[in-house]
């Protein structure tokens, strides 16, 4: 079955995470996406990730990870040849992300006015720290700032550690997620409409929206979330020790909360009100801990799912990548070749996956313009031509 955006051209304008992973979601559903890169001030993913070789190569694991199934041109934007080259492509392309520093290509007769008098069809994504209007609009920022500035650090860690980042950059794939939706979304609306579309993206309204709960909570009662670790509002919803590893429970509705009580043997917590369980959450806390020392975390958490109590082991994502559930949800692809690259690459795909026409894998990540000159041969460029442009630096 045809993927959903098959026939669909990406102009993919954008560096490091949020933005690529935004455009490599529309890649793996079909899209035909043209990364654009400066000849020289190449995507800084390229040089970073797990592997020194690689990123001395350019071939980072930060880059591979989410430009699969892209071709890769160089283009000089700050060169009139280069942004000439760049109005062409837009001209016949349905899709344009950017995420410079808000109001940088509008300085280069790039903005969205520019190239929708040239294709009126067109959808063009911006995707910044703080938006296109407002006192931080031109602020630079990385994932790590927007979790401090938006109020998730504060929320995250214990007294004892203060704030603490996550472990892993989910602002920038959560506003890459958002960005893929929001194209999506805005590709549907032209099919009904005809008309094209301007998306502004910000990673602090994406990290606001993923506190929603904690912002209206506030609206209501002024409460502002505490650094409480890993413990939850109720003792049946936290993390504990047990004989062997560590096993974060999630028993928190009444009817989980009763058979959570009775598996552990402790009838007597087992038919609390919500307010009960408040009010006696020390007493239960302690007897919960004590009860889960006798047994080890793997077997808990078959023990107490065969009774359908949310639980959990504590892992290491490397256990997690050999979980047998996983192997069954087939979201990650084996690149067994990637040019510049030793031996085989994993990738996760997407987060979803469809009975027929879903988020598949074509091709791995290109070097740096590998396709640069099919790309303008494609826009009628000659021999000559391209070879005139690179000796000026365009491409």
């Amino acid at each position: 079955m045809q993927r959903p955006f098959e026939g669909i051209r990406v102009l993919d304008a954008t560096h490091v995470l949020a933005g690529p992973f935004a455009t490599y979601q529309l890649a793996v559903l079909g899209a035909d996406v043209i990364k654009i890169e400066h000849p020289e001030e190449v995507d800084q993913a390229r040089f970073m990730g797990a592997d020194p070789d690689l990123n001395e190569n350019w071939m980072g694991t930060n880059f591979l990870t989410q430009n699969t199934n892209k071709r890769s041109i160089t283009l000089n934007l700050k060169s009139e040849q280069g942004r000439e080259i760049f109005k062409r492509l837009a001209a016949d392309a349905d899709v344009l992300v950017e995420n410079y520093r808000a109001g940088s290509l509008k300085t280069l007769g790039l903005g969205y006015d520019n190239i929708k008098a040239l294709n009126p069809k067109i959808i063009y994504c911006s995707m910044t720290g703080y938006g296109q209007q407002g006192p931080r609009a031109h602020h630079t920022v990385y994932d790590h700032q927007i979790q401090a500035n938006s109020g998730i650090m504060s929320s995250t860690g214990t007294p004892e550690s203060g704030p603490i980042k996550t472990g892993t950059v989910f602002m920038d794939y959560g506003t890459g997620t958002t960005a893929a939706f929001a194209l999506s979304a805005a590709l549907y609306q032209r099919a009904q409409t005809g008309e094209g579309q301007y998306i502004d993206v910000s990673m602090l309204d994406v990290a606001i929206v993923m506190q929603a709960a904690s912002i209206t909570g506030h609206s209501v009662s002024g409460k502002v979330p505490g650094l409480g670790g890993n413990k939850h509002k109720y003792a049946s919803s936290e993390l504990y020790q047990t004989k062997e590893g560590q096993l974060m429970m999630g028993a928190a509705n009444p009817g989980q909360h009763r058979r959570f009580m009775a598996a552990l043997g402790l009838d007597h917590f087992a038919h609390q009100s919500y307010a009960q369980r408040d009010a006696q959450r020390a007493e239960e806390t302690a007897a919960i801990a004590e009860k889960l020392m006798e047994k080890t975390a793997v077997e808990w958490e078959t023990y107490l799912q065969e009774r359908h109590v949310p639980a959990a082991i504590l892992r290491p994502m490397n256990e997690m990548l050999e979980d047998p559930q996983l192997k069954t949800r087939g979201i990650l692809h084996q690149h067994e070749s990637v040019e510049n690259v030793d031996g085989p690459v994993t990738v996760p795909v997407s987060a979803f996956t469809f009975a027929e026409g879903g988020p598949q894998v074509d091709q791995p990540p290109h070097p740096l313009g590998a396709d640069t000159e099919a790309v303008l041969s494609e826009l009628g460029y000659g021999e000559s031509e391209i070879a005139a442009f690179r000796k000026e630096g365009a491409v």
